[in-house]
């Protein structure tokens, strides 16, 4: 049925393209690459990066759209992942349809396109989570979760490359900005503190927190704020947010009717040679060891969707302490996107520490599922 549901709103010819361009290479870059082509965004160099996203993006497109067309269980065919098979399509007719790149102005007009792209695929996560709790919802709820590892290997590959490819495209509409953020070389900070963006994220999850609960435990950072490396300070936000917000939550609903006195969460950064790693410990009561397994999957979250209920997808920004299930294994590949990780070690009965290994080098190359 996905099949059919392709042809009928592209054109074979289309399909037919997006199946060759699947099977072309894609290039991977490094942080420290984009960093260094990117401290001069001269014409030429911008004409350089348009010309190189124009081959790239569609490769990169392709693939995904291929994988989304034979998903195990019949995943394809649920509603909500042909809308995202749709928006891949989409933009991959937008990126062949667009002639070649050969001055100034064409690349102006490629970069506004691709900026585009990016906010058609800006619910991609959640539309994709819903297609999932479609699929969970007429299961036969007999079938282990572990039977769904395909999927679960599928969802990061697939969120993995879309990283990527958000990377390339906000990297590229950045180095446009006529007025650029001090040490800033597109999305890349180059003297980025995180002392000063685990602050800033641990202060954002307090607010949740106090939103919905009253009341937040404190959040204690130890560490040189004036360290700096380079990185992507938005990428390093979200995975902070997402281990303070877990830390949060655990602490305030195990110390909640008790008349004890509520621990901090202790955040510290360390930096080492090849690593600077930022531990977000709590006492909020840890995970039993059978759980683990269960934390960086997509499949297990009983918390609820936005777009369950706010089926408009405008509304769908509220962030809510329970997320959707996917923080830890997002989280987890932000990391690796640049070389680094994420740990998570639990003492089941008095808490949990989350480990966020960063890689100081930004050498390593792209994963490229």
């Amino acid at each position: 049925m996905a099949a059919k549901k392709a042809s009928e709103s592209f054109s074979k010819t289309l399909i037919e393209e997006v199946h060759k361009w699947g099977c072309m290479k894609q290039t991977g870059v490094s942080l420290r690459y984009m960093m260094e082509f990117g401290s001069k965004p001269t014409e030429r160099n911008m004409l350089i990066s348009g010309q190189f996203l124009h081959k790239e993006l569609p490769i990169r497109i392709a693939r995904r759209a291929i994988e989304l067309e034979s998903l195990p269980y019949g995943l394809s065919e649920k509603p909500a992942v042909l809308k995202v098979r749709d928006w891949y399509l989409d933009s991959f007719r937008d990126l062949r349809s667009f002639p070649e790149i050969k001055d100034t102005n064409d690349e102006r007009e490629f970069t506004q396109m691709i900026k585009a792209i990016k906010v058609r695929h800006n619910n991609v996560v959640p539309m994709m989570a819903l297609g999932v709790q479609q699929l969970k919802k007429g299961m036969d709820p007999k079938i282990v979760y572990e039977d769904l590892d395909e999927i679960h290997q599928f969802l990061d590959r697939f969120y993995m490359s879309r990283i990527g490819i958000r990377m390339l495209i906000g990297q590229h509409v950045e180095l446009h900005n006529p007025n650029p953020p001090l040490h800033c070389v597109g999305y890349i900070h180059t003297k980025m503190s995180p002392v000063e963006v685990a602050q800033n994220a641990s202060e954002d999850a307090r607010c949740i927190c106090l939103r919905e609960y009253g009341s937040a435990p404190e959040v204690n950072i130890y560490g040189d704020p004036k360290f700096t490396f380079p990185y992507v300070p938005t990428h390093l936000h979200l995975m902070v947010f997402e281990l303070v917000k877990n830390s949060l939550r655990a602490v305030q609903e195990r110390y909640m009717d008790s008349d004890r006195v509520v621990p901090p969460i202790r955040i510290i950064v360390a930096d080492g040679i090849e690593d600077v790693t930022i531990k977000v410990s709590d006492e909020g009561g840890g995970i039993p060891r059978s759980g683990l397994p269960k934390i960086f999957t997509y499949l297990y979250s009983t918390a609820r969707n936005p777009l369950d209920e706010h089926s408009d997808l405008g509304t769908a920004d509220t962030v809510t302490m329970a997320g959707y299930g996917y923080g830890l294994p997002i989280s987890r590949l932000y990391a690796r996107y640049f070389g680094g990780d994420l740990q998570i070690i639990s003492m089941e009965g008095y808490g949990t520490d989350a480990y966020l290994h960063l890689s100081r080098l930004g050498d390593s190359q792209e994963p490229l599922p």
